[in-house]
């Protein structure tokens, strides 16, 4: 739909490591996967009170450099995106269609509380809604993560800058501005880990070299993603130096409030925030298990979790989804269990392992028991789409389901593909990586057969674990004492010339590469799409109601401020099924059947574009219109294999069938607008009479 061509003319505007091994259980846990042993740390020394002008110099200068490749993150997204589209040049609507797919969606809702009379009035509007579903009333608050829209739309009418920056711009800057506070975030990880700020910078170097695969703000700027791991990398960030040892009780507090921040960010700003908090509860329960961390620890680690979720269920109104997901059920049963069976860290390394099987099983069916009964008592269908996905993705045969196909036939979704490693490789960030996790891997395992201590904890951010293993005195130890040159001086040499000789390769190799893709100017340009909003906003009633595609009608309801049937928000089982309705238009079913569909809806208008008509994009069976074939048994279309039970439609294709206008089509829909791309067609309440007698 819309594409992206050359611009033509002129721009617009460490103590001593000492020995554990007979210590006493209690003194056990603290040598904890945190310890580490470095030399010359002046940011740890910072930490532990330690004041003197070489700290203060040293870990100044380190701050500036995060700060500094934090705004140069910034300031370079930012551009890519004022490159790619000419952004400060094209028209409003223009723009506005640059948000794609739910994109505009989001951002539509900020508009609305911005062109509102007054906030009350706004948010009112917000929590009952009727303008995004069709005969629907729909708090937002509740079935959307939009609280950052509303926190930009109130912050920008309260402070004094409305003469000097757009509304827009303000939006988009502050997303490209935390951006800035993802690779801070990174940048600290890194530093906490390898004790020396090199590691950051070489961590934020990664993630701006690797932006292809780290990021994709530049051009869906409004994503939940880009709101939400920011957050979620600073979360990362306070749980490395919660987890340090001999942090005082004071700082202690602090993390814990700062990781519940976070946390509760990173949650009310992306819906799909439960499967992080899984993953993360299970890495907190593994450690446990291994005696890694103490059990103050990870109680701590799981009630931050828990305490997060609820807050944001109460946010969203008693949003029943976060009751019902996975990571508060499992957090619940470790919890419990641990309560009941504390005996699981004695005996000998048989007993020790017998007891942890017998831990994890009850955990496990007990995490299934609560989330069934909470799912049945709350009647939860919300997140079924994402079941069927993952069971469709490792079953071996193929599915036919609706839902799942629209998620296992998106790129994004599918295997990893191998240019990615390429490009990991080329940055030199492959390399570093897999060793470094090898080698803590390994010193995990040998922890948890030697009295269950490790040295490491494994953050999650493959630019920070990278940068900690190039810097970092642990793994060159081990490396430079295999070859037996593990002096303290090889040692700080390896530390400090590898990354700064990793550096020179990265700015000499790059550099050319990035100045070369900032001076690549584009714009954009999609008139067709220009035309239909422009049609819409004229030339339809203010109340008119719209179907189409999810990604479409989202674009409709930011640029024209029409009612919509469905919108690409998928976390709905009612709109999901809505919306497999309204695509019955590119399926093959008579006329009758999709002008009952509509009318039920209330549709004034169907849009239908011939990118999804006659798509070429997927491959055969992942075309839109050979999931609605499969879904409803019928042939698809194309040569290639059909399944045996399939059968021929006795209808031919709705969306191309209707451009013919033959009378049983034109006694129902009338056109009413068409370009190249897009044909719209007024959905009649009531048969012609000569369709009738017929």
């Amino acid at each position: 739909m819309a594409t992206l061509r050359q611009r033509k003319g002129s721009r617009g505007k460490d103590p001593p490591h000492t020995s554990h091994a007979d210590s006493q259980p209690q003194q056990r846990h603290q040598a904890n996967c945190c310890t580490r042993h470095h030399h010359h740390r002046h940011h740890d020394d910072l930490l532990q009170g330690d004041w003197s002008w070489g700290c203060i110099v040293w870990t100044s200068v380190g701050w500036s450099v995060s700060v500094g490749l934090g705004l140069l993150c910034c300031m370079y997204v930012a551009t890519l995106h004022e490159n790619d589209l000419w952004f400060s040049n094209i028209k409003e609507v223009e723009r506005e269609i640059s948000f794609r797919t739910e994109c505009g969606l989001y951002y539509s809702y900020y508009k609305q509380l911005l062109n509102a009379p007054s906030i009350q009035e706004g948010l009112s509007e917000l929590i009952h809604d009727n303008l995004t579903e069709s005969k629907r009333t729909i708090n937002l608050l509740q079935r959307m993560n939009i609280y950052q829209e509303v926190f930009l739309s109130v912050l920008y009418r309260l402070l004094p800058i409305q003469s000097y920056l757009e509304p827009m711009y303000f939006y988009i800057y502050s997303v490209f501005s935390l951006q800035a506070v993802y690779v801070m975030a990174l940048y600290l990880t890194a530093w906490l880990l390898a004790g020396s700020w090199l590691a950051g910078a070489l961590a934020a170097a990664w993630y701006i070299l690797n932006r292809v695969d780290t990021t994709r703000v530049e051009f869906t700027i409004s994503l939940r993603e880009n709101w939400s791991l920011p957050f979620l990398a600073l979360q990362v960030a306070a749980i490395t130096c919660y987890l340090r040892p001999q942090l005082g009780t004071l700082r202690q507090k602090v993390m814990v409030w700062l990781m519940y921040v976070c946390s509760l960010c990173f949650c009310v700003t992306w819906q799909f925030n439960q499967f992080i908090f899984l993953v993360q509860a299970l890495v907190f329960y593994t450690l446990d298990c291994v005696d890694v961390l103490t059990t103050a620890q990870v109680t701590t680690l799981y009630l931050v979790q828990a305490s997060a979720l609820l807050s944001v269920w109460l946010l969203q109104f008693f949003n029943a989804m976060i009751l019902g997901s996975l990571a508060l059920s499992f957090i619940v049963a470790a919890l419990l269990v641990r309560h009941y069976h504390r005996s699981l860290k004695s005996g000998s390394l048989v007993a020790r392992v017998s007891k942890l099987i017998i831990h994890s099983t009850a955990v496990l069916l007990l995490t299934v028991a609560i989330n069934f009964s909470a799912k049945k008592l709350l009647r939860l269908r919300s997140d079924e789409h994402i079941f069927k996905f993952i069971k469709s993705k490792f079953a071996r045969g193929p599915t036919r389901d609706f839902d799942a196909n629209l998620y296992l036939c998106e790129e994004a979704f599918g295997a990893l593909p191998l240019d990615t490693l390429e490009r990991l490789s080329a940055t030199l960030l492959l390399g570093p990586y897999a060793l470094t996790l090898a080698l803590t891997g390994g010193a995990l395992a040998l922890a948890a057969l030697r009295n269950l201590r490790m040295k490491y904890i494994w953050t999650g951010h493959m630019c920070a674990v990278a940068a900690y293993g190039l810097c970092g005195r642990d793994v060159w130890s081990v490396l430079l004492h295999a070859l037996r040159c593990d002096t303290k001086f090889v040692v700080r040499l390896a530390r400090y010339g590898a990354p700064l000789a990793l550096m020179a390769f990265l700015y000499y190799k790059f550099w050319p590469k990035m100045v070369e893709e900032l001076s690549d100017l584009r714009e954009f340009y999609d008139p067709d799409t220009v035309e239909l909003m422009t049609w819409i906003s004229t030339k339809t009633p203010e109340r008119a109601v719209l179907a189409g595609s999810m990604q479409l009608l989202a674009g409709i309801k930011l640029c024209t401020g029409r009612v919509i049937t469905n919108h690409p928000h998928y976390e709905d089982k009612d709109l999901r099924d809505r919306t497999k309705q309204v695509y019955q238009v590119y399926a093959r079913r008579s006329p009758r059947e999709v002008h009952s569909i509509l009318q039920s809806l209330a549709a004034d208008y169907v849009v239908l574009e011939n990118s999804i008509c006659y798509e070429r994009r997927h491959r055969r069976g992942c075309r839109l219109r050979d999931l609605l074939d499969l879904a409803n048994g019928h042939i698809m279309d194309g040569d290639g294999d059909n399944d045996a039970d399939l059968v021929a439609a006795a209808y031919p294709r709705f969306c191309d069938e209707v451009k013919t206008d033959s009378p049983q089509y034109a006694a129902l829909f009338k056109r009413t607008f068409q370009n190249k791309t897009f044909h719209v067609y007024r959905v009649r309440k009531k048969a012609k009479k000569s369709e009738k007698n017929s």
